[in-house]
């Protein structure tokens, strides 16, 4: 794994009717794998979306956050992200132990995995009553084509969407990463054909970002006149406590709880998005329950 830090650059390009982001996950990525105990074509399958969502979440803004979740027909199941407007991302996937053969490539089989049918969803908290949803198909199972898909037709914006990871013979990720290049109103048919012959020939994200890389690097190379406006860090960051935790164990309402409390002394609640443990003995249950009651 490569141990510089993870971030996402923004940038702009000819003339501003091209809008672009670029971002190195690696260690976000290694560490949603070390969390979840994902093998190596389910490292690449919830690495993709993060890395989607991670920059998905820079274009929100303030408190805005947003989840994608990816509902194949393939046997990891569903895969599920969420990450905010101050680069925080978390995730996680139904089947963490999922490992197929190579593909015809030599490639992680992330189709055969996350499946070629079934739907991706976003669903963005804007602050407002009502989240913003998209809902797509899935065209093709590698997600990079997914949320270029996604991009057009649930937003209205042609995109090309990049993903990669790579991961090492120990499991652990040596590099992720990936980009989204938005083309806005007024770009001639000439700018678009040059954009997609630098797409259609250019190395993989994961060759890129072996090569070392860093995310502005990538941007110029795929954008020869770039302009880089900001950066963020990315990290990984889970928004579960104990506090939560109990919260939830109140809505779970008193008969629940208190059939918990008889049948096992204590509760153990796993978070699905970092998996850790928050253990509840049986007098914090009491006390739980009092104020499930109250």
């Amino acid at each position: 794994m490569d141990n510089k830090k993870d971030r996402l650059v923004r940038g702009t390009a000819l003339h501003g009717r091209v809008r672009a982001f670029a971002v190195r996950t690696t260690e976000l990525v290694d560490e949603l794998r070390r969390r979840h105990d994902t093998y190596p074509t389910a490292t690449a399958a919830l690495g993709r979306t993060a890395t989607a969502a991670a920059m998905m979440g820079a274009m929100l803004k303030g408190e805005e956050k947003l989840t994608v979740m990816v509902k194949g027909n393939g046997p990891i199941g569903q895969i599920t992200a969420e990450s905010n407007a101050r680069g925080e991302v978390r995730g996680y996937v139904s089947n963490p132990h999922v490992h197929l053969p190579s593909n015809s490539l030599g490639k992680l089989d992330v189709a055969g995995a996350v499946g070629t049918e079934g739907f991706i969803d976003v669903s963005k908290d804007l602050g407002l009553k009502e989240p913003y949803r998209g809902s797509v198909p899935i065209v093709s199972g590698e997600l990079g084509d997914d949320f270029t898909y996604y991009f057009a037709i649930s937003e209205q914006t042609p995109a090309a969407v990049g993903l990669g990871v790579l991961v090492e013979t120990d499991n652990s990720v040596r590099v992720a990463g990936g980009f989204i290049i938005q083309l806005l109103p007024g770009l001639t048919d000439a700018e678009i054909s040059e954009i997609e012959q630098t797409l259609s020939t250019m190395p993989s994200v994961t060759a890129l970002l072996d090569q070392g890389l860093e995310p502005e690097e990538m941007l110029t190379y795929l954008l020869p006149d770039a302009v880089i406006l900001d950066g963020l860090d990315i990290v990984f960051k889970c928004q579960c406590s104990r506090e939560r935790v109990e919260q939830t164990l109140i809505s779970l309402g008193e008969a629940e709880l208190e059939r918990l409390i008889e049948e096992d002394d204590e509760a153990e609640v796993v978070c699905h998005f970092c998996n850790e443990a928050y253990l509840f003995k049986k007098d914090e249950m009491q006390a739980i329950l009092d104020q499930a009651r109250s």
